[in-house]
């Protein structure tokens, strides 16, 4: 029987070590290239751990998966889309405030989330303390402290990974809760987008996109090899403006 290849993406804002974690953890096992139709850089590794193999996208760095540049919309089809059995999302722990955005845009987008909390060695030097276990339970995914270019956590980071995608973990990310207004016409978009996305994509975070007027998000919807959703997404898109 062939053995089966699990995909991990690894998402990240810029200079936070996420091009460090995916050389050490692929090393020479890597290639990049351009993604079909875009000038980004795609970059795509392998690594064995415990006799399986695991094929780990770097996606393009980026402070928000809104789609307001081409790396983003990158970033954010690929999680959507290709439906990585595990996304690694990669914050510098000594900015973690600002670091967080992202990682809350990837826990409305998909519940198989492991933080990588990298930099502690950084973090130390500069006295910031991390209640790893509290953030854990927070945001309702596992938290790994790594200091990546030393390579320190990185067994821990591959055991966790390897408990997820054998269903070992289960996650209940933290549901951002926006002003009452928003929450009001997500409740009213909701039963329009579930029947036009099914179980496929997560309804929620599509409606917040179809809100925000997210063309690019409608537009990649209509593409996409699901062609069921051609008419309903256009229909879901006008009924978001009218909300």
């Amino acid at each position: 029987m062939n053995k089966r290849e699990y995909t991990i993406a690894l998402a990240g804002n810029p200079n936070t070590g996420k091009s460090t974690l995916f050389n050490v953890l692929t090393g020479l096992r890597q290639h990049t290239g351009n993604w079909p139709g875009k000038t980004v850089i795609h970059a795509e590794g392998f690594f064995t751990y415990k006799n399986e193999e695991y094929r780990i996208i770097d996606l393009p760095g980026t402070y928000s998966l809104y789609s307001n540049s081409a790396d983003e919309e990158v970033a954010r089809d690929f999680i959507i889309f290709s439906k990585p059995d595990v996304t690694l999302v990669v914050l510098d722990a000594t900015a973690l405030e600002r670091n967080l955005n992202l990682a809350l845009q990837v826990l409305e987008m998909t519940d198989r989330v492991i933080i990588c909390l990298n930099l502690m060695d950084e973090a130390k030097k500069k006295g910031i303390v991390i209640d790893i276990a509290n953030l854990s339970k927070k945001l309702g995914v596992p938290v790994v402290p790594l200091a990546a270019r030393n390579k320190e956590g990185i067994e821990e980071l591959l055991e966790t990974v390897a408990r997820m995608v054998h269903g070992e973990i289960n996650t209940t990310p933290l549901v951002v809760a926006y002003s009452r207004a928003i929450e009001e016409k997500i409740a009213k978009l909701l039963p329009l987008v579930k029947e036009v996305v099914g179980e496929e994509y997560p309804a929620r975070w599509v409606a917040l996109r179809l809100l925000d007027g997210d063309t690019s998000l409608l537009h990649a919807l209509q593409h996409h090899p699901h062609h069921f959703l051609k008419e309903g997404a256009t229909y879901a898109c006008h009924c978001a403006k009218s909300v």
